[in-house]
């Protein structure tokens, strides 16, 4: 990835000119999907190799389409697809201005956490003595580093980004078996004042029937229950 000081976009854009000139389809493919790939292609500006300053600078996206589109590499259609949509993926991010500010911003915050560790060192060294040269003094040695850094910050944010999406898919299913839980719970209630209400008449009607027959029953046990008739006594 370039550095986004000190270095102009056209400057930029030849060294990536000089690049594709030697850089085959299949190499592209080969850089776009290469190991740890899902981490370096999260940077948009690491897709392209270059830092994009001007919208003029987006005909890169092109070139680079256009080199991995699976028309192009018909021997190898899964990987150009998958190398290509990299491609487009970052090209529509770029587009976004809120989403390139915040690669801006990724990237700006690897470069000043570079700076400040350099700073540390070379006080720590100064403190102890010692010569306060460090690694980091060689230019390419600063771009590294920052390129690591940066690297480090854009996995550490699409890890958090995916651990809030699964948080949130998490809550949506289980607002949704509640949803459904308490759906069926209605249901049943609907159901059970309804079972209730359509057997409350014929539940009526039976005690109805069965205390008629019991009045009925206990009249005529009445009746055989008379009391015997007592018979005079005849006096002589």
């Amino acid at each position: 990835m370039a550095a986004a000081g000190g270095e102009s976009s056209s400057q930029s854009v030849k060294q990536i000119e000089k690049r594709d000139s030697v850089l085959t389809s299949k190499q592209q493919i080969d850089r776009l999907l290469r190991p740890g790939s899902s981490y370096f292609n999260l940077n948009p500006f690491e897709v392209t190799d270059i830092f994009l300053c001007d919208i003029s600078c987006f005909y890169r996206f092109f070139q680079l389409s256009i080199l991995v589109h699976p028309d192009k590499n018909q021997d190898d259609p899964d990987r150009s697809q998958k190398a290509f949509e990299v491609v487009d993926k970052s090209y529509k991010l770029l587009l976004d201005p809120e989403q390139k500010k915040r690669a801006v911003d990724v990237i700006q915050a690897g470069k000043e956490y570079v700076e400040h560790m350099v700073k540390q060192k070379k006080k720590q060294l100064k403190k102890d003595g010692k010569p306060q040269d460090v690694e980091e003094d060689d230019p390419d040695m600063f771009r590294q580093a920052v390129y690591k850094q940066t690297m480090k910050l854009f996995a550490e944010l699409e890890i958090k980004r995916k651990e809030r999406e699964a948080k949130d898919m998490h809550e949506r299913k289980r607002a949704r078996e509640e949803e459904i839980e308490a759906a069926e719970k209605a249901k049943r209630e609907r159901e059970w004042q309804k079972n209730f209400e359509e057997s409350r008449d014929g539940r009526v009607d039976s005690w109805r029937t069965f205390q008629t027959k019991g009045k009925s029953k206990e009249k005529k046990n009445r009746s055989f229950l008379k009391p015997p008739k007592v018979k005079m006594e005849q006096r002589e």
